[in-house]
């Protein structure tokens, strides 16, 4: 049972909405949707159809809620598609302000330029894009200044082509930028201390790899030495150290979770990828063991319903198996579709996730 205050809390955000929604606010769109009992649909708050009546409406976060409580889309606000062509050409020419500027522009500027409140600005690119503004502006500088350190005479010169004003600015980031120091980066790993093992599980050979943040690889497959081979081809020039005992019991817990997957895996992780790629990682960590999510429910989850492709190719880029849960995302009929490590694997997992964790330590099985 709710207290008194959590009651009186949800009254006030309701009575609170129930006005943005007299009103049309536009500025409310994407904090919410409501659905109407009587017609059945649910709507944006600033939805020009014939107000309903307030005992008919009820309250939803997002639309994946509203759907998911058998309501159907308006077809006239159409609260599925995130906004508007006008607006969306206004975000496209945003991101190509950002992509040209040296320096990322604030967030009032971006929103005056757009003729829009920074809030609601706030709302609609991050709906659109998948991103903040903030972190759009980091990837862009990511992906710019990747490419611009292999290439330039010396790191110095990377730093100020891709738009840094300051070395000592750039330094402060450049470990979130590259995930390491940036002239290892631009040695292609050199320096950077990766120790790996080879060894076999219930799904073949398996390689597991880690820096000194976490694990960074697990690779699954037939053949060790391809395994072996893709994996240095990723730090052709890092310091790879061959597993000792410590190393050894760290890969045996990795063997153990991987063939028992729903006991879960407490040992940290090293991502490496894009903003938008590690919110969909991130994502696919919330996927309980034992369930699925279609590409459509992830990109949902993340605030960007039109990003299923994005959330394909973010999974096809996954390098740590079954700790980045990808195989417990499957098509929109429920139906297998690709996975890096085989798809016979990945219906192996998910049979395995449907094993109680009790019988899987004791290694029963299935009648």
């Amino acid at each position: 049972m709710n207290s008194p205050e959590a009651d009186a809390t949800r009254q006030s955000r309701d009575d609170a909405r129930w006005r943005s929604i007299v009103a049309r606010e536009r500025a409310a769109d994407g904090s919410f949707v409501y659905s109407v009992i009587s017609t059945g649909v649910f709507c944006r708050p600033s939805c020009p159809s014939r107000q309903a009546k307030r005992e008919n409406v009820r309250f939803f976060e997002t639309t994946g809620e509203a759907v998911a409580a058998g309501y159907r889309p308006c077809k006239r606000c159409r609260p599925i598609e995130p906004f508007g062509e006008g607006l969306r050409q206004k975000i496209v020419a945003a991101c190509r302000a950002i992509e040209s500027s040296e320096e990322p522009p604030k967030l009032a500027t971006l929103a005056a330029r757009s003729g829009l409140s920074p809030a609601y600005f706030h709302r609609i690119f991050k709906a659109e894009t998948g991103l903040t503004p903030k972190a759009f502006a980091d990837a862009r500088r990511r992906i710019r200044l990747s490419e611009t350190i292999k290439g330039s005479a010396s790191v110095t010169a990377a730093i100020y082509e891709s738009g840094f004003n300051s070395s000592g600015r750039f330094y402060a980031q450049s470990d979130a930028l590259l995930g390491m120091k940036p002239r290892a980066f631009r040695q292609g790993g050199e320096e950077v201390e990766i120790r790996f093992a080879l060894g076999q599980c219930a799904l073949g050979a398996i390689l597991v790899a880690a820096s000194e943040k976490g694990i960074c690889a697990i690779s699954l497959g037939d053949d060790p030495e391809k395994l072996l081979r893709e994996f240095q081809n990723c730090f052709s020039r890092a310091s790879l150290i061959g597993g000792d005992a410590d190393f050894e019991g760290l890969v045996a817990k990795v063997i153990g979770f991987v063939e028992a997957p729903n006991q879960g895996l407490n040992l940290p992780l090293d991502l490496r990828g894009t903003a938008f790629q590690q919110r969909v990682w991130q994502a696919l960590r919330r996927i309980p063991a034992g369930a699925t999510a279609s590409y459509s429910d992830v990109a949902r989850e993340i605030g960007d319903p039109r990003a299923v492709r994005g959330v394909a190719g973010a999974c096809a880029k996954n390098l740590i198996a079954v700790a980045i849960p990808c195989h417990r995302v499957v098509r929109a009929d429920g139906a297998l579709s690709g996975y890096r490590w085989g798809v016979e694997r990945k219906r192996e997992l998910l049979d395995r996730e449907s094993i109680p964790a009790s019988h899987a330590r004791s290694g029963k099985s299935r009648s």
